[in-house]
């Protein structure tokens, strides 16, 4: 995972420590430590690359560095891979999982969608199954989340190393969905998010400081879309009958550190602050990014 100094509009409003030279000094410390933590200078000025044992193992050393102050941001998870024998390889999991029998289905069809091979299922005669999948890892990166939903919090997954296999290829198991991304800066309003609402799945509540290029929500397709949230109603003297309702908006929906974590896109940063975990793009401004975004494209259509 990419660990990065904050550069966006909001650095240094909330924490103390937000020098690349404060970061990496606490990250060395860890070292002492942590045996199973890597860190890695990268080519670009206040990024590091750390390697550990999971998202856990990362998310518990963000979690301790934002509670003593520190502002950092942070990439997509990615996996490890190795070069076996001249073949780049990637490492696979033995995926154990008991659950109540009715949400098989939906674990078998997640676990297909993910790679993974089913290796053996039995039934306990309790109302409880037990399936073992071989799964490969990048396949499992923010998959904790999806399946506690679908098994209604009564499922039981644990998951170790098996080997290193050769990678699967033609294959992105990121989200399937876009983001909706603030095109400017200020206070989200109630008005402008009722507007919003409808496009897909809200992450911040009405009074919300947001800056250009930061996510404001999911959006129910795939593509990312571009809206203003701070937006507020043009205050006339003319009233109309049956115009004026109580302005309401559903639930923002709150993401913890984990679920920020496994959100990310591989264009996108997890902003952490002592007070605040944020999602953004990596570039802010919208013309750049469309831009970007259409560079992308044609380098891969060839």
């Amino acid at each position: 995972m990419i660990f990065a100094a904050n550069d966006s509009p909001f650095a240094g409003r909330e924490g103390d420590q937000v020098t690349a030279r404060k970061i990496e000094d606490r990250l060395n410390q860890q070292l002492q430590t942590d045996v199973s933590l890597r860190v890695e200078p990268t080519d670009t000025s206040g990024q590091w690359v750390v390697s550990g044992r999971g998202e856990l193992h990362l998310s518990i050393l963000v979690e301790s560095m934002r509670r003593e102050g520190f502002e950092l941001q942070l990439g997509r998870p990615q996996v490890i891979y190795r070069e076996i024998d001249g073949e780049l390889s990637e490492p696979f999991e033995s995926v154990q999982i008991d659950t109540p029998e009715q949400y098989t289905g939906a674990i078998i069809d997640a676990m297909a969608q993910r790679k993974g091979e089913m290796k053996d299922m039995e039934n306990e005669g309790n109302g409880q199954t037990r399936m073992v999948f071989l799964v490969p890892s990048r396949g499992l990166i923010g998959y904790s989340t999806e399946f506690l939903s679908s098994t209604g919090g009564y499922g039981i997954m644990n998951h170790s190393f098996e080997k290193y296999a050769p990678v699967i290829k033609n294959w992105n198991p990121g989200r399937q969905n876009g983001a909706l991304v603030s095109i400017n800066a200020g206070s989200a309003t109630t008005y402008s998010l009722q507007s919003v609402e409808d496009r897909g799945q809200l992450f911040i509540p009405a009074g919300t400081e947001v800056y250009e290029g930061m996510i404001v929500g999911q959006n129910s397709r795939d593509t990312d879309i571009a809206v203003n949230v701070t937006k507020g109603k043009n205050l006339t003297n003319t009233r109309a009958s049956g115009k004026d309702h109580a302005a309401a908006i559903k639930t923002p929906k709150d993401l913890s550190l984990e679920e920020s974590i496994e959100f990310l896109n591989d264009d996108e940063y997890c902003e952490v602050t002592p007070q605040s975990v944020r999602l953004r793009k990596k570039i802010l401004n919208t013309g750049e990014r469309q831009k970007a975004d259409k560079r992308r494209k044609a380098a891969s259509s060839k």
